[in-house]
């Protein structure tokens, strides 16, 4: 269990504005695009995004798929009733620059985007995809380490 994860499923309802967001405004490569036609009526439309090492986004999409709603919150925390970004999608760059450099671009496509955000072992900024879900783009600036148990800190909402 120490190889990391395959994937994270996640849902869509526009799964063409889906694809834009991941494939052109983050630049991950759209590696499975299939279309499932589910025995008992409907189809699901399941797209496979490379965010690195072997680890993917997976988006579904249902059309007319008996017992699941069209209207569902594809953005997790408002369904679940919990505030946003409790659940959320955290990836990793590797510099401080490639943060500042994502940060810009996102901020050049007109994505709402966080300042840089300074978590103590990271830095990170955050922003939204078409479907709700609270993104993060993290660079690790020190590994964790023994104060970083039972540490207390202070922080805003991002």
């Amino acid at each position: 269990m120490a190889e990391g994860f395959s994937h994270v499923g996640l849902s869509t309802h526009d799964m063409e504005a889906t694809i834009r967001f991941y494939s052109r405004t983050l630049r991950f490569a759209c590696k499975a695009d299939e279309k499932i036609h589910i025995r008992e009526g409907g189809t699901m439309r399941q797209v496979s995004f490379d965010v690195g090492d072997g680890q993917y986004l997976v988006f579904m999409e249902a059309k007319g798929v008996r017992g699941i709603p069209d209207n569902y919150d594809t953005g997790i925390n408002g369904a679940l009733g919990v505030p946003a970004g409790m659940y959320h999608v955290a990836l990793r760059v590797s510099t401080l620059d490639a943060l500042e450099q994502r940060r810009s671009e996102l901020v050049n496509l007109g994505v709402d985007t966080s300042s840089v955000i300074d978590l103590g072992h990271a830095r990170s900024i955050f922003f939204h995809d078409p479907n709700g879900i609270q993104l993060e783009i993290s660079c690790p600036v020190r590994a964790f380490d023994e104060t970083d148990l039972g540490r207390e800190s202070e922080a805003s909402i991002a």
